[in-house]
């Protein structure tokens, strides 16, 4: 794919002598500012973004739309009374995003100079909620004046079918054929002939009918008496055969409510004595459960609204590395996931080879034609150590070797990738140059374009080895190690280990800089250490491949002004050539890379550093919309009685954002599972400052759980068992 510009010029254009920007491939733009907030809701492959009203591109700014498996069915859902926006009262997205819930009021209505309806006299009351590939609608409309009031509500709709890659900005030299719209007594139906062959289409059904219902338009009108209310009823359905017979609103709603508690009713839940941490976490786990997916090999966290609600192998794996201490269940459908569809040929379009781990995975017409190249796409680096990882550490937090000895092909097959293919200049090092030039340029997980760069400004030029990959290929020979002797394989285990070993002490020599007191980015292709400041250091502590004093000299280094912001560690220092606090890569915080580094802090017993990024990370959620962490927030500097910047098209929520949280707790409290002695551990736990109190319910390890409390006594903890089911310890660590 050749890269696109922002601007084009024409004749007589303002722009006309103006130079054009080069855009990067698959770059998501933001071209102006959002006029009401965005909300999500999602259920399985499909997902809806709204404004605040409950509308579908009644205002500028943001991707508005119904989506489904990488495709826009609904592109403007808007409705207007007596001809008028309605005026927002207040939206509100339950507390298990179940639903979202819209008050709306009238303005004040004029006739001529007539004042004929008074504001804030009819209170609309508009509930939204997905569930399967529909989206259900119920506007009730009540009359809280003291006369009969004529009403006219209208409905304005229509879809641009348009490929999720075109509403994130790409252009495409050609479309297929949106159909005319048909329209029923109480439907419409909205149709798009893809160039791939494929008819979507969308149905649209109201319940009373209209009394009048035009191709794009449907609208009621009618006389509402003092004290009563009116409901209507939408559903908008997509990608179906035959258009379906809705179900009654109330009886999907409790099916809808009951599924969600059914998922989440085995899970370990945190209670503490803050209030607004505590609806971080609810928030938080609201998110998770949202963005985890039934698929056909088990649960699967799709990355994130609305850019990346699909597989993504590596925010898949380090969302369920970040949730195995309280639901390990996910990890196993994330492996059996990527295991299925584990590369087994070369392909150069979709930079696979065999062994390698899916990066992502599209449904989408431009997937499907290889106008983008992500229909299954290997082009990630560290997919593949990293799900080795996540199996290791699966069987240390389960002790579940039968999913392990059912993996061991797909493991074998990635340790073969990164001993092979993963490594053409078999230099002991795994590295990444894309195959074919529609590939990411940059494929470890910070993907800009200019992500990889020396201190000179210079982007570094391939086939480039990436410091913490190396240390996620350590992490997985070392778990893989440990797999094959419980399978009965203790010789691929002693193999294994003496590989981690030497890499261990390769990775020193080569990327070890005395001088700055840090691990550098990445060799380039010609062996060139990438001298600069970045975040990546602090990721190999989470792989425990550097030895301790220098953890403890990278994590000093990460917590001084020119990385550490007071509200997390940015991902590029203050000062480096490339530094730019609103960049996606090269200096704004991402929560997720803050957590790595935290349970890399912990790792070496460096809770100091942890509590600071926990209450950092804290705080800044707390200013958040939701009190939702984002994918990345940007890097200025924390200024007394100021929030912190948002970052423009972050996805809100992200799986691995959703998951931070979570990893900050088991940091502070140093959580450890030992499944052979049925016993919990807590390392040197500590509690930051906003935490007084902390209880975990229904922690799990074998067939047992128990209830606990941690306390908060200064600098130190207490830890008291409220409940023990079945054989398990609990111990409490300290080590100086």
């Amino acid at each position: 794919m050749s890269s696109d510009v922002i601007l084009q010029s024409q004749p007589g254009n303002p722009t006309e002598n103006i130079d054009a920007i080069p855009e990067a491939p698959f770059y998501i733009p933001s071209t102006g500012p959002t006029t009401r907030p965005r909300r999500a809701l999602k259920y399985g492959d499909t997902f809806i973004v709204l404004d605040s009203h409950g509308d579908i591109g009644a205002s500028p700014g943001g991707p508005d739309g119904l989506f489904h498996a990488d495709t826009r069915f609904l592109s403007r859902l808007a409705f207007t009374l007596n001809g008028e926006q309605p005026l927002l009262l207040g939206s509100n997205v339950r507390d298990d995003n179940a639903l979202l819930s819209i008050d709306l009021t009238n303005p004040d209505t004029y006739i001529g100079d007539q004042l004929v309806l008074a504001k804030d006299t009819v209170h609309i009351v508009r509930t939204v909620f997905v569930w399967h590939e529909t989206v259900y609608q119920r506007l009730a409309i009540r009359n809280y004046g003291d006369h009969p009031i004529d009403l006219n509500l209208t409905f304005c709709f229509d879809s641009d079918f348009s490929d999720l890659f075109e509403v994130r900005g790409l252009r495409r030299p050609r479309r297929g054929t949106i159909g005319r719209s048909a329209v029923d007594r109480d439907r419409a139906t909205l149709s798009y002939q893809g160039i791939d062959g494929r008819l979507r289409r969308t149905f649209i059904a109201f319940d009373p009918a209209p009394s009048t219902l035009q191709p794009k338009l449907a609208s009621y009108r009618f006389s509402l008496a003092p004290g009563r209310m009116k409901p209507i009823f939408l559903t908008s359905s997509c990608d179906r055969e035959t258009a379906p017979n809705p179900k009654p609103f109330a009886r999907v709603l409790h099916a809808a409510s009951r599924e969600l508690r059914s998922a989440t009713q085995n899970t370990t839940t945190v209670e503490t004595a803050n209030d607004i941490f505590n609806e971080v976490l609810c928030r938080s786990m609201a998110d998770l459960c949202m963005l985890v997916t039934d698929t056909p090999e088990g649960p699967y966290p799709y990355a994130g609204i609305p850019w990346y609600s699909t597989t993504f192998g590596r925010d898949g794996i380090i969302t369920a590395l970040q949730m195995l201490w309280f639901r390990p269940s996910v990890a196993r459908g994330v492996l059996r996931r990527l295991a299925a569809f584990q590369a087994k040929a070369e392909d150069a379009s979709a930079d696979a080879q065999p062994g390698k781990i899916l990066h992502e995975m599209r449904f989408g017409e431009m997937a499907v034609l290889r106008e983008v190249p992500f229909g299954l796409y290997y082009g990630s680096v560290d997919a593949t150590p990293l799900f080795v990882v996540l199996a290791g550490l699966y069987a240390e937090r389960t002790g579940d070797y039968q999913t392990i000895t059912e993996l061991w092909p797909a493991i074998e097959a990635a340790l073969a990738w990164i001993d092979g293919s993963g490594d053409p200049d078999q230099d002991g090092f795994v590295e990444y140059r894309r195959a074919t030039e529609t590939g990411l340029a940059n494929q470890g997980w910070k993907d800009s374009h200019d992500a990889i760069f020396h201190a000179d400004g210079r982007l570094a030029e391939g086939p480039i080895a990436l410091a913490e990959v190396q240390g996620y290929v350590f992490a997985a020979k070392r778990h893989a190690a440990r797999c094959a002797r419980q399978i009965g394989l203790g010789e691929r285990a002693h193999k294994l280990d003496g590989e981690a070993t030497r890499l261990a002490r390769q990775f020193e020599d080569a990327f070890w800089c005395p001088d700055m007191g840090t691990y550098a980015l990445a060799l380039d292709g010609a062996k060139a250490p990438c001298r600069i400041y970045t975040s990546n250091a602090g990721q190999v502590l989470f792989t425990g491949i550097c030895a301790p004093d220098r953890a403890a000299e990278i994590a000093h280094g990460l917590m001084q002004p020119r990385f550490f912001s007071g509200w997390g560690i940015r991902t590029v220092a203050r000062g480096e050539a490339r530094y730019n606090p609103m960049s996606y890569h090269n200096g704004s915080i991402w929560p997720h890379d803050n957590a790595l580094i935290t349970l890399g802090f912990a790792r070496y017993g460096l809770k100091q550093p942890v509590e600071r990024v926990f209450q950092g990370l804290f705080e800044a959620a707390a200013y958040m919309d939701l009190r939702r962490l984002p994918e990345l927030f940007c890097g200025f500097q924390r200024a007394r009685g100021r929030g912190p910047t948002l970052y423009p098209v972050a996805c809100s929520p992200q799986a691995w954002a959703s998951a931070t949280p979570f990893s900050l707790i088991e940091a502070a409290l140093g959580l450890e599972f030992d499944t052979a002695a049925g016993e919990i551990r807590l390392r040197n736990p500590r509690l930051p400052k906003f935490l007084d109190e902390l209880v975990l319910r229904n922690l799990q390890l074998n067939q047992a759980s128990v209830d606990l409390k941690v306390h908060r006594h200064g600098e130190e903890v207490s830890v008291e068992l409220l409940r023990t089911s079945g054989k398990i310890q609990v111990s409490v660590a300290f080590s100086r």
